[in-house]
């Protein structure tokens, strides 16, 4: 019984809803009504045929001040016949015959007859025109099997075409009658009945049904009974909906439908509905406001009846070739569990969105662009994704937010950038928010270089000069301190200027060189103080100290400069085969690259930017390392940091590797009958050393790199090794030495792994992705022309993000998996660490209007399910039905969702559902 009322409930309401809604808000109705068959037999007078059939006739306009004794017909046969009257004039011509009445006051068009008349453009079967009673009529016929052929289309300016089973008009008093209607009206369409266009162009309606199903006997639709058509609204009698023409017992005595020319401010209806744990609700109700032809805004509220309420205020704004966005702020403070219990505290969350889009014609060099994203950690889980319960949003853990302006100035020699950036992750609780993000560069220019020379370039003509300059005001903290005084106390800001110089050249017809020298300054309005303090105990072991630091506020400055070289090469080395199948040959190429810089030491205390670190007592603290008072940056923490510490004259070294294979293939279109098969594509190694380093002078050599087997299948893998010894460090408790730690030592061994991933993904059906894709780019490319509405925004992500968004029947299945294996201890060499995941997701059609869709995976290390669902869609015409499962886990739920398929009557639909947090 409770179903049932829910089903009674929703519907009445969805009546309610629609009244108001602005899909029954059109213009001109009668122009665009779609005329249907009248079946009553008509006795047609025998006439003769007085013109040719495909002869054209011209008319002259019906009006009331027309004086019909100058009416004159004239012409026969072949040629065309012009009655005049007035300066207006009917055209009209038929395929098969034209014929008259004995007195040629009615004109009879058989055979795709067709009438235009100044905007008026008819065309039937058969259509007679009489001038005695200025009455025009329209129908079709018969064919021998009885299919009803040739119905009256009919189409005014600016309008849809038509179509009827027959219609009557009278020229002269305005007055018309269409029988069965079809026509469609802003993404719905009415059929059968019958309705008359009365003088004053009222329209007179009765037996008519509206429906998105865009057949002209629709699956279901609201049965008008009678109403009365006007240029701004629609007034009914009795309404009710059919379904399968089966009429239920869901109506309204009477109905109102506003049709507004424009955009009109007004209320909108909420719907009802109940939740087991927030109680009933109101959802959705409130205000839009047209504010004027550029933007306007929507305010809307949810209320639960036990506590708990939403708000949320929407605006969209656009002017044509010029920008579009939209902005969306919501605000929820929920309530869960049972009065009286710690669950019951109110949850308070909000949600920011904004997008912004510039036309890229609109300002020639100039860019602007938003696309922000911002939530309270608690947001998605606390609200089930803005009571979308999607799945992706509600487990989603990083939200980023840009904003970004750009322009280019002095013919592109100089570039401009300023940007705001928001990053947060919701499981950490941590919020990175960048605002300003200012850039300056300028193009790197020949100096020494004249536009008149003439010849090769000397040595000196190849040197370049460039600047940049970026500044930065960003804060790192909590969600929940983020607009308080103590999160700005935690702002970093400052500038930095980089000014290169470099000169490139080719010596030994094979190396490429490259020296040159960067001067790097830094401007920060923060620097930070050091104090070491004894007899801290930590692990049950007194430590020799422990630094504590204060930021200091005010300005400071540090300067540095490095030069540099370096060269490049390639070597190619190929190895031919005769006696190996298919295999011919392999093809490896290596890229070698060395760099060397130098830069001095800019840590002695009289440069500013490093402090002796001393003890509460002033007394300095000893460096092991570089065996005197250690020294700390004034600078660490800061937003740029500032120069190293010591000297660094370093080498960094690269070798890139590229081999692939020639193979024999028959099916080889470039008439070598050869094919290549990339088998490593950019496998690298890199790694740097430190000449004046105190210690450990090599750094740890990292790898990366890709494989593309075939179109469908490639790995990814990357990692580091360290080249360094290890020794146990031990203490002495109760008589035995127990194993604390192991300590790196500076001594060079065959490199150990310390990390390493390797990532793959295939796909059984390849143009599952490629419609996908295809699908993706299309919205995108829509999206960038014409804009994006803040849902729209909203959709495009979901269908970014999910490979089962596309529903495509074309497609009989689908299944992809991927795989990720990651492995990584301490430099050391302790606490190993391996997590294996292997995902999976796919679609298949269990017929050709079922779907059934799946996401699982499974964690190999902690032996558990990845996060799974599935979901079924039925395919019902105008209707479908969707059913998302969530069986295990944190977010176990279900959702249960018949509805029309047009955006049009989205209020009509039947949901069920189990959210995640309602199921005590």
């Amino acid at each position: 019984m409770k179903f049932l009322r829910t089903i009674l409930l929703l519907n009445f309401i969805l009546l309610l809803v629609s009244a108001g809604h602005s899909a029954f808000a059109f213009e001109n109705f009668s122009a665009r009504q779609i005329l249907q068959q009248d079946t009553t037999k008509k006795n047609t007078p025998k006439v003769k045929t007085n013109a040719d059939p495909k002869g054209l006739v011209r008319l002259p306009q019906d009006t009331a001040k027309k004086d019909t004794s100058k009416i004159k017909i004239g012409g026969a046969g072949g040629k065309s016949t012009v009655i005049k009257q007035g300066d207006e004039k009917i055209e009209y011509s038929a395929v098969d015959s034209t014929k008259y009445s004995k007195d040629k006051s009615i004109i009879y068009l058989y055979g795709k007859a067709r009438v235009i008349y100044q905007s008026f453009e008819l065309d039937a079967d058969y259509i007679t025109y009489n001038s005695k009673t200025n009455t025009v009529f329209a129908s079709g016929r018969k064919d021998s099997k009885g299919k009803y052929l040739g119905k009256p289309i009919f189409k005014m300016e600016k309008q849809g075409s038509s179509v009827a089973d027959s219609l009557f008009y009278n020229t002269k008093s305005g007055k018309g009658t269409v029988f069965n209607t079809f026509t469609e009206q802003e993404g719905g369409f009415f059929s059968g009945g019958q309705s008359k266009r009365q003088p004053d162009n009222e329209i007179h309606v009765k037996g008519m049904t509206y429906s998105t199903c865009n057949l002209p006997h629709p699956h279901f639709g609201i049965f008008i009974t009678k109403g009365i058509v006007t240029d701004k609204q629609i007034i009914t009698g009795p309404v009710y909906l059919k379904i399968e023409d089966i009429p239920l017992p869901l109506g309204l005595p009477f109905a109102f439908f506003p049709k507004p020319n424009k955009r009109n401010s007004g209320v909108i209806i909420p719907s009802f509905g109940d939740d087991y744990t927030r109680g009933f609700n109101l959802r959705d109700g409130g205000y839009y406001m047209n504010l004027n032809d550029y933007w306007d805004a929507k305010i809307l509220g949810t209320y639960f009846t036990r506590g708990s309420y939403g708000l949320s205020v929407t605006s969209n704004y656009v002017k044509r070739y010029k920008y579009n966005g939209s902005i969306k702020i919501d605000y929820a403070n929920n309530r869960y569990g049972l009065e009286g219990t710690p669950a019951y505290d109110p949850r308070k969350d909000y949600s920011i969105q904004w997008v912004h889009s510039q036309n890229a014609n609109a300002h020639p060099g100039t860019t602007f662009g938003a696309s922000v994203n911002i939530k309270t950690s608690g947001y998605n889980v606390n609200t089930a994704a803005g009571n979308t319960y999607n799945f992706n949003q509600i487990t989603e853990n990083a939200l980023s937010s840009s904003i970004s302006y750009g322009k280019t100035l002095a013919d592109g020699k100089i570039t401009f950038s300023a940007a705001a950036r928001h990053n947060q992750n919701t499981r950490s609780k941590s919020v990175d928010i960048t605002l300003p993000d200012i850039a300056l560069g300028v193009q790197t220019f020949s100096p020494f270089d004249s536009k008149n020379r003439l010849g090769e370039q000397k040595w000196y003509q190849k040197i370049t000069v460039g600047y940049s300059m970026v500044a930065s005001n960003s804060i790192s903290t909590s969600d929940s301190i983020l607009f308080t005084r103590k999160a700005l106390d935690r702002l970093k800001n400052g500038f930095s200027h980089t000014i290169p110089v470099s000169i490139n050249f080719t010596a030994l017809k094979y190396f490429t060189f490259n020296a040159g020298g960067t001067y790097l300054e830094k401007w920060q309005f923060q620097s930070v103080r050091q104090t070491a303090i004894r007899g801290i105990v930590q692990n049950g072991i007194v430590q020799p100290y422990k630094t504590v630091i204060d930021t200091i506020q005010g300005f400071n400055r540090s300067g540095e400069y490095s030069v540099n070289m370096g060269v490049s090469t390639k070597i190619y080395n190929t190895l031919q085969f005769k006696k190996m199948g298919n295999l011919k040959a392999l093809r490896l190429v290596m890229t070698p690259n060395a760099n060397f810089s130098y830069r001095p030491d800019f840590s002695d205390p009289s440069k500013g930017n490093y402090k002796i670190l001393r003890y509460q007592d002033g007394a300095p603290v000893y460096d092991d390392v570089y065996k005197r008072d250690k020294r700390y940056s004034i600078h660490d923490g800061t937003l740029y940091g500032g120069p190293g510490e010591g000297r660094n004259a370093s080498i960094n070294f690269g070798l890139d590797n590229t081999l692939e294979a020639k193979v024999f293939s028959r099916k080889d279109t470039t008439g070598t009958g050869m094919r290549k098969v990339p088998i490593i594509q950019g496998l690298t190694f890199n790694g740097t050393y430190n000449f004046l380093a105190p210690s450990f002078k090599l750094s740890d050599l990292s790898f990366s790199g890709r494989s593309q087997f075939t179109d469908k299948f490639g790995i990814t893998y990357d990692g580091s090794l360290t080249p360094y010894a290890t020794r146990d460090s031990t203490n002495r408790i109760n008589g035995k030495d127990v194993l604390v730690d192991k300590i790196l030592v500076d001594r060079y061994i065959l490199p150990r792994l310390t990390r390493f991933s390797l990532s793959f993904g295939y796909s059984l059906n390849a143009e599952a992705f490629k419609k996908r894709n295809e699908s993706l780019d299309k919205t995108n490319k829509k999206a960038q022309q014409n804009g994006m509405t803040a849902e729209q925004a909203e959709q495009l992500a979901q269908v970014s993000s999910d490979p089962n968004a596309f529903v495509d029947f074309k497609i009989p299945w689908n299944f992809t998996f991927s795989y990720r294996f990651d492995y990584s201890k301490q430099r050391n060499g302790l606490n190993p660490t391996t997590t294996s995941v292997i995902n999976g997701n796919g679609d298949f059609n269990v017929t050709p209007k079922w779907k059934v869709q799946f996401t699982s995976g499974y964690d190999m290390s902690n032996k558990t399910l990845a996060p799974t669902s599935f979901a079924i869609y039925r395919d019902l015409h105008c209707w479908d039905m969707s059913i998302n499962w969530i069986p295990l886990g944190q977010y176990r739920s279900y959702n249960l969702t018949i509805r029309v398929k047009a955006s049009i009557l989205q209020d009509l639909k039947l949901s069920k559902q189990q959210a995640y947090y309602t199921r005590f």
